[in-house]
């Protein structure tokens, strides 16, 4: 068995797509991709730092040619999974999609679209397909009633070999680790009420705006491996702002380090974050205070629950599930 899958997110970039993408290819020997790699990219406008592919139903069907596949998975609505998606169709090939990023909102943040002018765009990209794998109930739920068809639940995992409670310091502050930008909604952090001091991790187009706005925080760029590890580690509480993820697997990395968690009771954090582990809040301040009274031996012991292994095995039985309906 052969699965392509299809992406317009990888290396050098650093999110929970991409994470889950490599821990794919890390566990299963029945994968291959067809990512940015394999053709001429170019900057991306708004993420420099990211490049951007532009191919052709050509160019990806030489590449699929060359892997010739038993599956096709498209994990990205960018220019190759809409690419892939054609030829696809164009071959009445069967096809499933992962649903990973709330491209409708981000596009608000960015453009002030309103939703309703774009979602039907992206469940027509969805829907072509033979089924959709979704994280969360949730964004099954939200999805659903906006017609998205056939959706697979799926999760996601966290590597408790990296990430694992190792408290060193006690110079107390809360934690947000993830892109510096508008979509992600950093700002409901910086703006917590709290007596501790805020570390920011992660870089983005945000970064230099606002380590001038909020010179108090502690900005540290990105981090990785065991330097990414030691910020959890050491967090009282971990703050995840966003209203726009589908699942947050930073939530869980903090978990896994023995870091609770304060989030909006929203898609993604309400699948995940329970009162032994965590708050949820409206008012993040709030979250935040009730959150340091959770049990990091619990949060820890919780986060185990989240196996990659697991998580890759789910993803080829649905995959086999999925094209053996007729």
């Amino acid at each position: 068995m052969k699965i392509l899958i299809a992406t317009d997110a990888w290396e050098p970039q650093v999110n929970g797509v991409v994470t889950t993408l490599l821990k794919i290819k890390e566990l299963s020997d029945n994968v291959c991709f067809i990512t940015p790699d394999n053709f001429k990219t170019y900057n991306n406008p708004f993420y420099p730092e990211i490049r951007i592919a532009l191919p052709s139903v050509k160019n990806v069907e030489k590449v699929i040619q060359q892997y010739n596949p038993d599956f096709i998975h498209i994990a990205t609505e960018g220019p190759i999974g809409w690419a892939v998606r054609r030829w696809c169709i164009q071959n009445k090939i069967k096809f499933t999609t992962s649903y990973h990023t709330k491209f409708p909102e981000f596009i608000q943040s960015f453009f002030h679209v309103p939703t309703w002018m774009t979602y039907w765009l992206f469940r027509d990209f969805h829907n072509a397909g033979n089924g959709t794998f979704v994280a969360t109930p949730s964004l099954a739920k939200e999805l659903g009633d906006r017609g998205f068809k056939n959706l697979i639940p799926w999760t996601r995992g966290v590597d408790t070999k990296q990430f694992h409670p190792n408290k060193t310091i006690t110079e107390p502050y809360i934690l947000y680790v993830g892109r510096v930008s508008v979509e992600k909604n950093i700002r409901a952090f910086l703006d917590i009420e709290t007596e501790f001091r805020k570390v920011v991790v992660g870089d983005g187009p945000e970064l230099k705006t606002l380590m001038k706005e909020y010179p108090e925080v502690k900005f540290v760029g990105k981090q990785k491996g065991t330097m990414l590890a030691y910020w959890y580690q050491n967090a009282e509480v971990f703050v995840f702002p966003s209203k726009k993820d589908t699942f947050g697997l930073v939530m869980l990395e903090a978990l896994a380090c023995g870091t609770p968690v304060a989030a909006y009771p929203v898609t993604g954090p309400i699948d995940i974050i329970h009162p032994g582990v965590g708050d949820l809040n409206e008012d993040l301040s709030i979250a935040c205070r009730m959150a340091r009274f959770a049990n990091r031996d619990v949060c820890r012991s919780y986060a185990e629950r989240f196996d990659w292994l697991h998580v890759v095995k789910l993803f080829e039985q649905n995959i086999i599930n999925k094209n053996a309906e007729s």
